[in-house]
């Protein structure tokens, strides 16, 4: 039995459907570089991951079957074991409660998971990494499900918040809290009200837990789920509901912990975080060769770094080239993109778009 205190799992199924049209059905927004680096998102998350860690055996990637080719292309280097694929999305609930079971029958119940979305930027990875392990220790004297508050920069409106409630202690010189409640995506006016009132955090879907407490959790909160994965394991995926692990589990089971952190963080949910991740003193973000006369707040992304981009008098705008697709949208609307991949899927004549 070795001595690894954590075990991290990357969730790697989501679609990243606002980042269209760099972002598509079978190169998802997970397999891309957003930042200029050379390393895509869930390769630059692995090696987070894997500086946490230590090596390739304690780490595991869960995704979907249209998936799985293009994260062993990005993770040559990750046993074939430790990847787990749904044969179909189901949402966070059945990857968690699948992938923990799986981890339970390979270390024991009494090992400390760690769930990770794939598509994160993190700022300061030492302070990540001691508030993962104030959250393991957490996990392990209070039998607590801990998530990672991220402690807001703004009233964010795309986000759900978690609000503090009693005090659990200081963990690695980090305090702790139970969870009071979740609120999902507010209006601006409740969001303004929690940022100014200093208990809620951004909940930064990032979770640690023993399997011990998690698998009796799920079994008590989501009986049906877990029967049925107990039971027939990932064959009854295409009978198992759909559900978030924060609608199935965390807004329900009393062992729910927050701890507020301060490490830098971005879910990269659309376009816009490419502003909040790379913008400077220039008056745009230019992933693209452009030329621009009387041009300000926009965001331009051209797959071709030989094409050009011309824009006179825009303001707060989003333009992306990519391929044969042209993407132009005001940046307070790009949470609507996903209303025109309905549309493109609604219409046969234009999948190959998706």
């Amino acid at each position: 039995m070795d001595n690894q205190p954590l075990i991290p799992v990357i969730l790697a199924g989501g679609k990243g459907e606002r980042f269209w049209p760099l972002s598509r059905r079978h190169h998802p927004k997970q397999f891309l570089c957003l930042d200029g680096s050379g390393r895509s998102l869930l390769q630059s998350t692995t090696d987070r991951l894997l500086d946490l860690v230590g090596d390739w055996q304690h780490l595991w990637v869960i995704t979907s079957a249209p998936l799985a080719d293009g994260v062993r292309e990005q993770l040559p280097d990750l046993p074939k074991a430790n990847l787990l694929i749904e044969p179909m999305g189901r949402d966070t609930a059945p990857a968690v409660a699948w992938a923990s079971m799986e981890i339970s029958r390979r270390f024991g119940n009494e090992r400390v998971v760690g769930f990770f979305p794939a598509d994160h930027w993190i700022g300061d990875w030492e302070k990540f990494q001691l508030t993962l392990a104030a959250a393991t220790e957490l996990a392990i004297a209070r039998g607590a499900i801990a998530t990672l508050g991220v402690a807001p920069t703004y009233p964010a409106i795309g986000y759900g918040y978690i609000e503090q409630g009693e005090s659990l202690g200081i963990f690695r010189g980090i305090a702790t809290y139970k969870v009071n409640r979740f609120t999902e995506k507010p209006t601006r006016d409740i969001a303004e009200s929690f940022l100014s009132n200093g208990r809620f955090s951004w909940n930064s879907g990032i979770f640690v837990f023993q399997l011990r407490t998690i698998l009796n959790e799920l079994r008590i909160h989501t009986p049906d789920l877990m029967t049925q994965l107990e039971l027939h394991g990932v064959s009854s995926y295409p009978d198992l509901p759909k559900v978030s692990i924060d609608y199935a589990l965390m807004e329900k089971t009393s062992h729910a912990c927050v701890i507020p952190a301060s490490f830098g963080w971005d879910d990269l949910g659309d376009w816009n975080a490419l502003e909040r991740l790379l913008k400077e003193d220039n008056p745009n973000v230019e992933l693209a060769k452009h030329l621009g006369l009387d041009t300000h707040g926009t965001i331009l992304y051209a797959s071709d770094k030989e094409e050009l981009i011309v824009t006179i008098g825009l303001e707060d705008t989003v333009i992306v080239r990519d391929g044969k697709v042209t993407l132009i949208v005001r940046k307070d609307r790009t949470q609507e993109i996903k209303h025109i991949l309905h549309g493109l899927h609604a219409d046969p004549q234009y999948h190959h778009w998706l």
